[in-house]
C-alpha cells in the first residue's frame, strides 16, 4: 500500500511518517497491493487535525480526528480508519455468500 503524508502547518517528520506507517501496514491485510492512503495532519492553535482517504478498487474510505495532541490524533484517525475497512470487508463477502444461499433456497 502506497502511503502519502501531507503537513498542513505542520512539519511531518520522519518520526511521525514512520507512526503512520506502522498505524496503516495492518490494512495491508485487508487491501490489495493497489490501495493507496493520503493521510494529511493539520495543526491548529490548540488542535490537531489528522484526515485520512484510502482508495482501493473503486472505494474509497475516509476517517478524522481531532485532539489535543498530533499522535492521539493519527492513533484515532487509524483506528477509525480500520473499523471502516473491516466494516467494507465484511459487507463484501457476506453479500457473496448470501447469494450462494439465495440459490439453494431456490433449487429446494
Amino acid at each position: 500500500m502506497q502511503i502519502l503524508v501531507t503537513g498542513k502547518h505542520f512539519d511531518v517528520t520522519q518520526a511521525t511518517h514512520q507512526h503512520i506507517t506502522e498505524k496503516l501496514k495492518r490494512l495491508g491485510r485487508y487491501m490489495d497491493d493497489s490501495a493507496s492512503a493520503h493521510v494529511v495532519l493539520q495543526l491548529e492553535k490548540t488542535r490537531c487535525l489528522a484526515e485520512g482517504t484510502i482508495t482501493a478498487k473503486g472505494t474509497r474510505l475516509h476517517a478524522s480526528a481531532e485532539t489535543k495532541d498530533m499522535y492521539s490524533a493519527i492513533d484515532s484517525m487509524a483506528i477509525k480508519i480500520e473499523r471502516q475497512v473491516l466494516k467494507h470487508k465484511n459487507k463484501i463477502s457476506s453479500h457473496h455468500r448470501d447469494e450462494d444461499a439465495l440459490k439453494i433456497k431456490e433449487e429446494t
